[in-house]
């Protein structure tokens, strides 16, 4: 069932934090709601501004909106990563539940203009607005092997949630978009300093390849939200390779399509049991 953005952060379990997944597919998304819907927690839908971009970016939007809508499981439609205020007002309008204003690559003040005006256009349509500030190094829809890029100053964060008026802030704490070149490291001192310096929910991009301890400490750091692609889009391509040799004769595409869907399931179950610590934040 569609849930509000704010309600799913606001009513998740203690200890827990939610999990956010890209969707390329209805695949991806029906594996999505099937694991939330089995652990009986809320989860949020990707739509990468990439994907929103695309010829049918409106129609991917809609199949993820319908599908939120009849599932078992809360769940909330988020445009993911997107500077560009038109395709934001667009999503919304067409009735996403949240969208990430991510002005990260531009200078502190017009990043706070971005996300404040991406702000008005959410509570126009009843929706959230997450923003992002330190920049995560690499590319949501690129599995190359990155370094860790710009990181959140703690200082910067009060004056920025009171002017944008951000519901969620994705924080930039060493972890990346794609592949790690080696082990995450984390800094754990600049998570608890944001935390200690405001209020607002935290989400942590870039989860895939972050060992579980670490996520299960991140979110008794106050993390509220984790998003996953990579590891996602591996299992589907994964279960490509494995599954299309076997399938070709007779062009069985619903046999292809099960095991895709199975195989990111499985990866999403997983996140979602390393995600509910069962402890007090």
């Amino acid at each position: 069932m569609l849930t509000p953005f704010s309600d799913l952060l606001a009513k998740r379990r203690p200890g827990s934090a939610v999990g956010a997944f890209t969707c390329y597919d209805l695949e991806a998304a029906a594996a999505t709601l099937r694991a939330a819907a089995t652990a009986g927690v809320g989860v949020i839908l990707l739509i990468g501004g990439s994907s929103y971009r695309e010829r049918d970016g409106g129609l991917l939007l809609a199949a993820l909106l319908a599908v939120a809508a009849r599932s078992d499981a809360r769940a909330c439609v988020q445009l993911d990563h997107c500077d560009d205020l038109a395709l934001i007002d667009s999503a919304l309008a067409a009735g996403a539940g949240a969208v990430l204003a991510d002005g990260s690559a531009l200078p502190f003040e017009r990043n706070i203009e971005l996300v404040a005006r991406a702000g008005e256009l959410a509570r126009r349509h009843g929706a959230s607005v997450e923003a992002e500030l330190g920049g995560i190094a690499g590319d949501e829809d690129v599995a190359e092997a990155v370094a860790a890029g710009a990181l959140t100053d703690p200082a910067q964060t009060p004056d920025f949630v009171a002017r944008t008026g951000a519901d969620c802030l994705a924080v930039s704490i060493g972890n990346v978009h794609g592949a790690y070149r080696e082990r995450p490291r984390l800094e754990w001192d600049r998570l608890q300093a944001i935390r200690d310096a405001i209020d607002t929910p935290l989400s942590l991009h870039g989860a895939s390849g972050i060992p579980e301890e670490l996520l299960r400490r991140s979110i008794a750091t106050g993390v509220a939200k984790i998003n996953v692609n990579t590891e996602l889009r591996g299992a589907y391509l994964d279960a490509t390779r494995q599954t299309l040799a076997s399938v070709l004769p007779g062009s069985r595409l619903s046999v292809l399509h099960t095991a895709q869907s199975t195989a990111v399931e499985r990866v999403i179950a997983d996140k979602l049991r390393a995600f509910d610590t069962g402890e007090s934040a």
